[in-house]
């Protein structure tokens, strides 16, 4: 029998937040629709053109937020899992 994975509890969030590319020297907005400890959904305009990684924060500040890597895109929205 093979094992099941469960996926993360996703807790709906809708709220604004910051893409930051590049170290931080190019910031775009964001929406955070859903998310959970290993990863989140994002919508925000052009997202189909973001690198394979990029930072997600709450605020504009490059030095805050959580490294991100991008594992679906459908359109304006991506969904990103949280690394180290």
């Amino acid at each position: 029998m093979p094992a099941t994975r469960k996926r993360e509890a996703r807790k709906s969030l809708r709220q604004p937040a910051w893409i930051t590319l590049d170290g931080g020297f190019a910031a775009r907005r964001c929406m955070v629709l859903n998310i959970s400890s290993a990863g989140a959904k994002i919508t925000a305009d052009n997202a189909s053109t973001f690198p394979g990684t990029l930072r997600l924060a709450f605020a504009r500040d490059a030095r805050t937020g959580r490294n991100c890597q991008v594992i679906w895109r459908s359109g304006n929205s991506i969904g990103v899992k949280f690394v180290r």
